[in-house]
């Protein structure tokens, strides 16, 4: 009988102790994981942080072209108004008018060419820190399911 309770003793230790290394070892990973998530998660605000001031500068730089391109259009449209102002006939007048209009008109599509030229390149711009971002979040996704 003494054997018996020493074998049932035995029996219930090593499952138990079993059971503990499991668990040990399940809250170890877990512990693991939950730390790299937040990582992950710290990671991905980042990138974000760094996409908008990316994003806040972009757009600063468009306001400032934009702005630019206001004040020369002013002063080209200023001076074309002292030249028909100054005109001696009405050809000259229609010939300098319409010369005018094509430069305003040229400028204005050169102007909107570079703009759109800007805000795809600041798009990419943009992008990059999340897109770059997404790849290392996906591998390390990958990398702690694995733990």
């Amino acid at each position: 009988m003494f054997n018996d309770t020493n074998n049932v003793a035995e029996r219930v230790q090593a499952v138990f102790g079993d059971v503990n290394e499991r668990a040990k070892n399940t809250i170890e990973r877990n512990t693991r994981i939950a730390e790299e998530l937040t990582e992950l998660g710290r990671g991905n605000v980042e990138a974000l942080v760094a996409s908008t001031k990316v994003a806040a500068r972009g757009v600063e730089t468009i306001g400032q072209e934009v702005a630019e391109f206001g004040r020369k259009s002013f002063e080209d449209a200023s001076a074309a108004l002292k030249s028909l102002a100054e005109v001696k006939s009405p050809t000259d007048f229609f010939r300098l008018q319409g010369e005018f209009a094509r430069s305003q008109f040229d400028a204005l599509v050169a102007e909107s060419s570079k703009l759109s030229e800007t805000v795809i390149k600041l798009a990419g711009e943009v992008a990059e820190p999340i897109t770059n971002r997404a790849t290392v979040a996906a591998e390390r996704v990958r990398t702690a399911v694995a733990l």
